[in-house]
């Protein structure tokens, strides 16, 4: 059993409770403009170029069997993405580490191996294994495989997803996991297919459905400025969230701009680029309107 994946991230303390290994799963059926994961969106191996590390050495162009690279007479290092087949032989031979393959398949013991490197840090924090993206549910084979592994080898599993999906394939996950975690990141539906590229009817009724489940659900809204950053649409998600029996906590995470340079490695239109972070205090009212709606509230 493999899976694609873009990292395995060790020491997270943000995806779960105690110290986590996060295991990164590529694809998503969501397109948020402000992604700050853009490497995971494509079900497929991609490579990354930085142009800026580019030595202009000529490795890769020799050894492309697709001809996707070109160095001009002055110096100029052209990447034509279309004719990639993502195969990597370029990232192999890049000595300057300008080329980066994102997407790599493994197996499940592959995964298990950097795991259990960990496993006296999950036992000492509370911690555990947490499969992210992307969303980590279209790859749902390898997510069950490696969640089995997991739990056979007792430790702690949480899931992060967006849950647009059929409902059996969220299913067939939870009796695998300790821990649910998801984005609900607008009501108004319209707003949602504009800022995602997908209506959220099908997000919301399976929210409900997770907070009728035994294992506890944390719910997440990033807070992006024009999108869902008034009183009003927190607001209203509280409103929603205030009615899951299973809820831990519902919590704000800001928008930040860390993700350009990933953007225009993937040569992507990072329409977020110019938006400003909300500030503390701007959390902070959104975290009280929040909590007027009963729930408990923590901002990140």
């Amino acid at each position: 059993m493999q899976g694609l994946i873009t990292n395995i991230q060790r020491f997270s303390i943000h995806d779960g409770p105690g110290i986590r290994t996060t295991v990164f799963l590529k694809g998503c059926n969501l397109r948020c403009f402000w992604c700050h994961n853009p490497e995971d969106m494509d079900p497929r191996p991609e490579v990354q170029f930085f142009a800026e590390r580019c030595i202009f050495c000529g490795a890769c162009v020799e050894s492309c069997p697709q001809a996707a690279h070109i160095i001009g007479a002055e110096g100029e290092h052209r990447f034509l993405r279309a004719r990639c087949d993502g195969c990597g032989l370029c990232v192999e031979n890049c000595f300057a580490q300008a080329l980066v393959l994102v997407g790599t398949r493994v197996d499940v013991s592959q995964v298990m191996q950097e795991v259990l490197a960990d496993a006296a840090f999950y036992a000492s924090s509370g911690g555990g294994v947490t499969l992210s993206g992307g969303e980590p549910l279209l790859q749902l084979d390898f997510a069950v495989a490696v969640l089995d592994a997991c739990r056979d080898a007792g430790i702690h599993t949480a899931i992060e997803t967006a849950a647009n999906l059929p409902w059996e394939r969220v299913a067939a996950a939870l009796s695998r996991v300790d821990l649910v975690m998801m984005d609900i990141k607008q009501m108004d539906t319209a707003k949602h297919r504009a800022a995602t590229g997908v209506p959220n009817e099908r997000i919301l009724a399976n929210a409900t459905r997770l907070g009728e489940q035994p294992q506890p659900l944390i719910v997440r809204t990033p807070i992006i400025p024009g999108v869902n950053d008034s009183p009003a649409d927190v607001g209203a998600i509280a409103e929603f969230v205030a009615t899951l029996p299973n809820l831990l906590y519902y919590e704000l995470l800001p928008y930040h701009p860390m993700a350009k340079s990933k953007y225009r490695s993937l040569d992507l239109d990072y329409r977020a680029a110019e938006l400003t972070p909300p500030s503390a205090a701007h959390m902070a009212e959104l975290a009280a309107v929040a909590a007027s709606c009963g729930v408990a509230v923590r901002t990140g």
